[in-house]
């Protein structure tokens, strides 16, 4: 097929080549062959002029072989005709640099070099142009607009950032920050991000320019938004191998500003605090210096708890979104947790207390109210401090009490607060003896529906205090559901606002404990669509709640199967066991993960993932996590998860969570691997982030099912590409997959194994086989003796591979075991189609490297199944026919036995067993 191919190419018909290479590619098992065959391929392209196929098979040509001269020049030459010059010229100089004495990549390159400086040339012009436009006061407002626009374009090009640069562009962008227009600050502020995206030096004279950090505040949301990404950027390019620098203090000290300043708009104070969450902590505890931190808490800790404490519907304090006190607990609990000592944190709780204590102890109920809620938002971020201050003399009485107040903002606030309070037993309790029976008067005879669905969140959280355990209900029979049906109740009325239908989430996540609630939930299509409406909302604070309460209707969280004998033990000391509901068995979890599917949960849960707030807190992506590993788990579903977009959702779960979470997330992708073709799964560049968390699950703190997965995921990726294996070297998931091959369990070796058969197609890998003092050769050939099918099939493949890609390891075989001829005779004889292939390849592989070997092969009784083999079967000669009559060819090459030889001994008749 491939000569007809090259026939037809040398005749002008590129169609007719192409489908000849492409049949050709589907044949063919060998990796040089199938290379060869994508860069004859990409020459067809080339002439066809279809210059992103062109490409994309002189890639893969490469990956497989990256020292193809010829296959980097036709990349060379479509990266050039799709206008990626300085890719073109990589490859190109690449080539000049293989084959220097080449005419044709020496006049490639000069054509290169020509068209890159014709470009920069160009935009130069193009630069120069845009800056006469927008310094020409007279010209219009529509020509101005379009020059600052197409200055953002020329900004995102390397060239193009520089030249702006180099003209004074800073100076030229600061006037245009003072346009009236919100397109031209927009296309201003855009530019700006193009010429600091990793240039600390642009970065500290964009800075020294005093350009105006303050759009961030903005209460356009448009301009706030740009506003952040600029400082986004600024920020990685100052921290990037760098310790804190004057310049990084300088705009840490004016997000701190920004918190209490009442001109801040509330998305911009959002942005700052989003900002401080992303920047301020140590990527890693592992990583020595906190030093931002404490500067931070010296410095802006109580400019913070004034963002906390303010209450929006009171005169005073800063304007604020519903996701403001959410975002203020994440940077509190992101702070707190980033001290290192019990010193520090002492501190840090300290402060805090007496900012508490300065507002509570002054006259007036107002300052009473912002203590209580600094205290709410403490709670549900260092709950540890906000414990503390809650415990100070006469706060919890002051709670207690403001929830009978007849002032709706006054009850909004205490109520709240009792509701976080709940969080610990201990609190819970205290609640349920003094404050249950003020909840219910307050949900029975509220006229106002924030406090009564806030109530109801209260009842709902001291309702689910026994947990799964369905045999602690703290509530009358009946009482649970009745809650959860007014919480979806309010959940699908539209006319409440947001803020009230995400707290009847908050109840339902508390409520789905209750086997039976989870089924009254799935049930309500409309419920279920809108809390995936709400999730998908601006209000960020839902998505914790969300997350909660779809765990819960999958089971997916953690439960450990108490030990019989245990269980035993605690009936007959008195003591409480836990029970598990009826509704909670596996056939109703499946039941209702179908019914969840279909109210359209990926779509959900991909929005969530993809939301850029600190209420997507690493408990929340846990979360996710966890759904989404619960919803792989039939293999039906899988593609249904995947079209949704859960595979590109799913890498950054892996690599930013809870060490759950990352472990739920990689499983999951291993899951989707598995079973789904990973270049649809996992398209263009995202199928190589998916190694990563794949190796991760190569590890003893790991369940067995959890390794065998992963080995799975690997072998299907490893017989991807060449590309993907070094991928996985680079991991350093050699030695974990070797160590699993030694696993007592006999499908996590055979996984092990089977992922080593594809990994020794890399050069590096044959490597470790090659060299001297190892066993690795000796494991393979004794387990192409084990009994276990699916182990021999993995060892004798890779056996097979190995002596085809390194001849010399077929010399090294009978030294391994004095059982080695045994074990090939056993695979020649085999009922098992796969196995007898295998064995025939390495018979076939060591005679070619080898005459003393084959002479050791001929004398045996090899001779008598080879030529038993050679004759074929009924249906005629098989592919292991024709090797095995190439072995006989090869003796007789070698002198060892005679054409048409007699058989020495009475071939074995194991054909008519398995059916020849």
């Amino acid at each position: 097929m491939s000569e007809e191919g090259n026939n037809l190419f040398k005749a002008g018909d590129m169609h007719g080549a192409i489908c000849c290479y492409t049949k050709a590619l589907k044949l063919s098992d060998s990796q040089a062959d199938c290379a060869v065959l994508h860069r004859n391929r990409s020459a067809c392209y080339l002439k066809l002029e279809d210059y992103t196929k062109a490409e994309a098979d002189a890639s893969k040509a490469l990956d497989a072989d990256a020292a193809d001269v010829k296959a980097r020049f036709r990349r060379a030459q479509a990266f050039q005709k799709l206008g990626q010059l300085d890719q073109a010229f990589l490859d190109a100089q690449r080539c000049a640099q293989l084959e220097p004495k080449n005419k044709a990549f020496q006049d490639l390159l000069r054509q290169l070099g020509a068209q890159i400086q014709q470009k920069l040339n160009s935009t130069d012009a193009r630069v120069q142009q845009m800056f006469s436009l927008l310094s020409d006061t007279s010209a219009k407002d529509s020509d101005r607009l379009k020059a600052a626009q197409n200055l953002v374009v020329l900004s995102r090009d390397e060239a193009g950032a520089e030249l702006i640069f180099r003209n004074d562009g800073v100076r030229l962008i600061q006037k245009l920050l003072a346009s009236k227009q919100e397109e031209v600050v927009l296309s201003a502020l855009r530019t700006l991000v193009g010429l600091c995206t990793g240039h600390q030096s642009r970065v500290s004279v964009t800075l020294s320019s005093k350009i105006k950090q303050s759009f961030m505040g903005s209460g356009t949301s448009t301009v706030s938004l740009a506003a952040c990404h600029l400082l986004q950027v600024m920020f990685e390019a100052l921290t990037e191998g760098m310790k804190p620098s004057k310049e990084l203090r300088s705009m840490l000290r004016h997000l701190l500003e920004m918190m209490p300043a009442s001109s801040v708009s509330g998305s911009g104070r959002d942005s700052a605090i989003n900002l401080l969450v992303k920047q301020v902590p140590r990527k890693s505890l592992k990583m020595p210096d906190n030093s931002v931190t404490l500067w931070v808490i010296d410095q802006g800790l109580k400019k913070i708890l004034e963002v906390a404490g303010t209450v929006p519907e009171l005169s005073d304090g800063p304007p604020l979104t519903d996701n403001s006190h959410m975002s203020c607990s994440v940077l509190l609990s992101k702070l707190y947790d980033d001290l290192k000592s019990d010193k520090e944190r002492e501190n840090f709780s300290k402060l805090c207390e007496e900012y508490v204590q300065q507002h509570f102890g002054q006259p007036g109920l107002e300052s009473k109210l912002r203590a209580i809620q600094t205290v709410s938002v403490l709670l549900q971020g260092p709950s540890d401090v906000g414990n503390r201050t809650l415990e100070m003399s006469g706060m919890m009485d002051a709670v207690i009490s403001l929830c009978a107040s007849k002032d709706v903002t006054h009850q909004q606030v205490a109520v709240e607060a009792l509701i976080h309070a709940a969080g610990k037993a201990k609190r819970a309790s205290f609640i349920t003896a003094n404050g249950v029976a003020l909840l219910k008067d307050l949900y029975k005879k509220s006229e106002n529906d924030r406090i009564r669905v806030r109530a109801l969140v209260g009842l709902c959280k001291l309702g689910s205090a026994g947990g799964t355990d369905f045999s602690m209900k703290q509530f009358a029979e009946g009482s649970t559901l009745k809650l959860a049906k007014q919480c979806r109740k309010w959940l699908c009325n539209e006319s409440l606002p947001p803020t009230s239908r995400r707290w009847s989430v908050e109840g339902l996540a508390y409520l789905t404990f209750d086997a039976d609630v989870k089924e009254d939930l799935v049930e309500d299509k409309n419920a279920l669509q809108a809390m995936f409406e709400l999730a998908k909302s601006e209000d960020k604070t839902v998505l914790f709640a969300v997350g909660s309460t779809l765990v819960n209707c999958t089971n997916s969280y953690d439960v450990e199967k108490p030990d019989p004998q245990m269980v035993e033990l605690a009936k007959y000391a008195k003591q409480h066991v836990p029970e598990e509901h009826p509704k909670d068995s596996p056939s109703f979890v499946e039941k209702r993960l179908v019914k969840l599917l279909e109210a359209g949960v990926v779509s959900a849960l991909v929005c969530m993932v993809k939301q850029e707030s600190p209420a997507l807190t690493e408990s929340c992506r846990e979360c996710i996590a966890r759904v989404f590993l619960a919803l792989v788990e039939r293999q039906e579903d899988r593609g249904t998860v995947v079209a949704q977009g859960a595979g590109k959702a799913l890498i950054p779960l892996a690599s930013d969570n809870t060490d759950t979470g990352k472990i739920k997330a990689a499983q999951a992708l291993a899951k989707i691997t598995i079973t789904s073709n990973p270049e649809i799964a996992f398209p263009g560049e995202r199928i190589y982030e998916v190694v990563r968390p794949l190796v991760s699950l190569l590890s003893l703190e790991c369940t067995l099912l959890q390794n065998f997965e992963s080995l799975m995921a690997l072998t299907n990726l490893a017989g991807i590409s060449e590309r993907l294996r070094q991928k996985i070297i680079k991991e350093k998931a050699v030695a974990k997959v070797e160590g699993y091959m030694f696993e007592e369990h006999e499908l996590v070796r055979a996984a092990a194994t089977e992922c080593m058969c594809n990994m020794v197609l890399s050069t590096e890998v044959q490597k470790l086989f090659l060299a001297t003092g190892n066993d690795r050769l000796k494991l393979l050939v004794l387990y192409s003796g084990e009994e276990d099918e699916r182990l021999r099939k993995a060892a004798a493949g890779t056996l097979a591979m190995l002596t085809a890609e390194q001849p010399e390891l077929c010399a090294r075989i009978p030294a391994t075991t004095t059982h080695w001829l045994e074990i090939l005779q056993a695979l020649l004889l085999s009922e098992i189609v796969d196995l007898r292939h295998r064995g025939v390849v390495i018979v076939h592989n060591m005679m070619q490297a080898d005459k003393s070997l084959a002479e050791t092969l001929m004398e045996s009784e090899a001779l008598e199944i080879l030529s038993v083999l050679a004759k074929g079967g009924e249906a005629g000669p098989n592919p292991a026919s024709k090797i095995a009559q190439h072995c006989l060819d090869k003796a007789i090459e070698y002198g060892i036995i005679k054409s048409r030889e007699p058989l020495s001994r009475r071939a074995p008749c194991f054909h008519e067993e398995i059916g020849w």
